[in-house]
């Protein structure tokens, strides 16, 4: 089992990401048996990959007996006939007009959208009026509204880009009675609905009814657990959960999973460390990985994977802001309220042309189209044609530009420093051949088809001076020749990358033995008061231990940057006492720390991920020990074990007394 049980209930807080998933145990899903890292291939299955994204989504789907057809899904509702490897990530909801808004003949205005474009559903919002139906990804005239970026709210821990108003997508969401969990569920409720149709027609009802079918889901690395949980009981809540198998896949990792395997037959060799930068829409996730096996293809995390906000949908607003300045500010504002299909139409030439074909070694101006705009020579507008020069587009691009640069560098930095600490641990990043040299960047994701950003990126790790001249080169200078030139790469499909590795994750299961702790993760613990160690005002008198203890001590069980491993599930080690009818469930919290040193008591700036209920009522009570105070008080001692299993996207819990399995751990995600 990788990943929590169907849904226990859902708060309805505005942007609501403390949803409750509750994850249970591999014996409980399993029956007792031990827990499978692999997805099993008894009977052949359909795989469909889903990447939800910041500003487009894709779905890819395979069937296991025939591994080599891939189908990425290209026709979407709203589409008009014309093919897309994605989809927008937008959605809106249709509201039935209120009976104020009837006509003097008493019919109704008609809504904007046909019914031919338009998910029918029907519910009722607090203030009477009805949500009749939802709109979403191509369904949308360009001066329409609807909400966008939407899952750039699921994770609160990380900043939103200044172009997404909280303000704004909160007042839409209050409108039609919804949170952000609901507005992501229903967007992914279109995309279940779109993939299930669309593969029914290929494969035949019987086929679909009778095939076992596995969802995989991409979330960014950099995200929270409480946000990557959140994604995953959105992914259920859409019925992609209900009667199928789903589990999460960061998203770096299922790129890299998809361009590793289509660059190895010629590039690979053991010891060769790759950065992939999966640049989209809003964000840029980086993970790098080192070869540790080529047949079949292993690797290992080789520093801890990074992102920001710095994807492709800035150049947009950069544009907007140049447009603004060359027009003057009313005049823009003007034409986006008076014309704004003449915007929109501008927008889209940048948006499919300049932005992923501009090269900096054309010089070329360019003509973007601003129909109906008079002609203007100081602004540079003629024939219905806003002239921008090559200077002036890579201004546009260079602040974005040069903030995915400091990301790879970081990696790449991440890397190189590894070689004097030794990688942390035998076969890690930093021993053996080509330990500290990065062998190449691989770009994905749809900025990261960008001729510019490639250029870019090349220069950056190409243009280091040669080291000093000498008759006799020492290892130094021969592994600074080495490590100065690094291959930039453009995978074919760089667009789609990120869906493909899905499906390949779960086609062959996962590549990757071990990965880096974006975390140091612990629990607190009450231990013996020791007057050289802790603060008098700490102390307190235990009538069961019968002596001065201290509480809130940190134990970090996960240090940050180090490696962990599927295969290795980290213990947590428990001693509980119950005094006769106390109850056996407890609850334990799971603690996390960005910082680079952790502390030893828990205190302000740590993070609750999650709070783990343990119930031990299955435990046989033969396993209990009875102790008796020197008062003649009886209590109950038990120890036990929770273990927990990092895999790409997801943290999974299991209950031990003695090395044997017993009852379930659920965790609420805080």
């Amino acid at each position: 089992m990788n990943g929590p049980m169907p849904i226990r209930g859902l708060p309805r807080s505005l942007f609501d990401g403390n949803a409750y998933g509750a994850i249970a145990s591999p014996t409980e899903a399993a029956g007792g048996g031990a827990p499978t890292q692999n997805p099993s291939v008894a009977t052949d299955r359909l795989v469909v990959g889903v990447d939800f994204g910041t500003t487009y989504s894709g779905v890819a789907a395979v069937y296991t007996a025939t591994p080599d057809d891939v189908d990425v899904i290209k026709t979407w509702p709203g589409g008009n006939g014309i093919t897309s490897d994605k989809v927008p990530t937008e959605i809106a909801y249709e509201v039935a007009p209120s009976p104020s808004s009837t006509t003097s003949n008493g019919t109704t205005q008609p809504s904007s959208a046909s019914a031919a474009t338009t998910t029918t559903t029907t519910t009722t919002t607090t203030n009477g009026s009805q949500v009749t139906g939802i709109r979403w990804g191509f369904q949308f005239k360009p001066e329409e509204s609807r909400l966008r970026c939407i899952k750039l709210f699921l994770d609160r821990n990380q900043k939103l880009p200044h172009f997404v108003s909280p303000l704004e997508t909160a007042g839409q969401l209050r409108k039609y009675d919804r949170n952000v969990m609901d507005a992501v569920s229903d967007y992914l409720t279109q995309i279940y609905d779109h993939t299930m149709n669309t593969l029914t027609k290929r494969y035949g009802e019987s086929f679909m009814a009778t095939t076992k079918m596995e969802f995989v889901l991409t979330v960014p690395a950099v995200w929270s657990d409480a946000a990557k949980n959140a994604t995953l009981q959105a992914a259920e809540r859409a019925g992609m959960g209900s009667q199928h198998e789903v589990r999460l896949i960061s998203e770096p990792e299922a790129a890299a999973v998809y361009t590793l395997k289509a660059i190895q037959p010629n590039h690979l060799k053991v010891g060769d460390n790759f950065v992939v930068c999966d640049a989209g829409g809003g964000t840029v996730d980086l993970i790098s990985y080192r070869i540790t096996q080529l047949s079949p293809l292993r690797v290992e995390e080789s520093a801890v994977g990074t992102g920001g906000l710095c994807g492709s949908g800035f150049l947009n607003y950069r544009f907007e802001d140049h447009v603004r300045t060359r027009l003057g500010p009313e005049r823009f504002e003007h034409m986006k309220e008076k014309k704004p299909r003449t915007w929109q139409m501008a927008l889209k030439y940048f948006e499919e042309f300049v932005k992923r074909n501009f090269n900096d070694d054309d010089h070329q101006d360019v003509n973007v189209p601003f129909p109906g705009l008079p002609d203007d020579e100081d602004v540079g507008l003629d024939s219905g044609f806003l002239i921008v020069t090559a200077d002036q587009v890579k201004a546009i691009f260079e602040p974005v530009v040069r903030d995915v640069c400091e990301l790879v560098e970081g990696q790449v930095e991440g890397i190189r420093r590894r070689v004097g600490t030794g990688g942390g641990g035998g076969g890690g990043a930093g021993g053996g051949a080509g330990a500290g040299v990065v062998s190449g960047i691989v770009l994905v994701g749809g900025f990261g088809q960008s001729s510019y950003l490639y250029n870019r990126i090349k220069a950056h790790f190409n243009t280091a001076a040669p080291p000093p001249y000498t008759e006799r080169p020492t290892q130094v200078v021969a592994e600074a020749l080495h490590g100065s030139a690094v291959e930039v790469m453009q995978p074919v499909h760089a667009w789609t990358a990120v869906v493909r590795g899905a499906v390949l994750r779960g086609l062959e299961g996962s590549m990757v033995v071990s990965r880096r702790s974006r975390w140091h993760y612990g629990t607190s613990y009450a231990t013996v008061y020791d007057e050289e160690r802790h603060p008098a005002s700490d102390r307190y008198w235990s009538p069961l231990w019968e002596r001065w203890m201290v509480s809130d001590r940190m134990q970090w069980h996960i240090a940050k940057g180090s490696q962990v491993s599927e295969c290795a599930p980290v213990s947590f080690h428990y001693t509980r006492n119950f005094r006769p009818g106390q109850s056996l469930v407890v609850e334990d919290d799971l603690i996390a720390c960005d910082a680079d040193v952790a502390p030893g008591s828990f205190r302000k700036g740590l993070i609750t991920v999650c709070t783990l209920t343990t119930d031990l009522g299955a435990v046989p009570k033969t396993l209990f020990t009875r102790l008796t105070t020197t008062r003649g008080v009886e209590f109950d001692n038990l120890d036990f074990t929770l273990d927990m299993t990092i895999d790409s996207a997801s943290l999974i819990f299991e209950l031990k007394v003695d090395g044997v399995r017993y009852g379930h751990v659920t965790a609420k995600f805080h």
